[in-house]
């Protein structure tokens, strides 16, 4: 079975490389900023500590105020899991830095985000629908969908 890492302990492991990065954690996840992103993604995969080398999943929740993506890493060689979020507070234009680059899996999960919820990912190699026609109009996973 997969040991999930906890909130304190995962912002303890970011803070001690990027120690603004971290904006608050709690239960089983942390949340970052949205500008460490990337660095710290990197960091949890590349550093041999960490080894989170597996994206398991990326998907995103609308609060009516914000939306969070929510991204969960796992390391294959610890046998451990954790929870990053980022919150995106612009519903005009919601974005985030992609992190394609480093998972090549986040291809297809960024642009589901992007289709319906309308978070755009700065750096995606192919930003476009996935279920949806071009000329959709809406994100219909946005609670203020019509």
């Amino acid at each position: 079975m997969t040991n999930v890492l906890a909130g304190q302990e995962i912002a303890q492991r970011i803070s001690q490389a990027f120690p603004q990065a971290v904006i608050e954690s709690g239960g089983g996840s942390a949340v970052i900023r949205a500008e460490d992103l990337v660095k710290v993604v990197e960091f949890l995969k590349n550093d041999p500590a960490q080894s989170y080398n597996y994206l398991t999943d990326l998907t995103s929740v609308d609060y009516q105020n914000y939306f969070e993506v929510v991204y969960r890493l796992s390391s294959l060689e610890r046998n451990t899991m954790l929870v990053l979020k980022v919150r995106c507070y612009d519903r005009d234009n919601p974005a985030l830095p992609s992190i394609t680059s480093l998972y090549r899996g986040a291809d297809l999960m960024e642009r589901e985000v992007f289709d319906l919820m309308g978070i755009k990912f700065a750096g995606h190699p192919n930003p476009e629908r996935i279920f949806l026609w071009e000329g959709f109009q809406g994100h219909p996973l946005r609670k203020d969908y019509l």
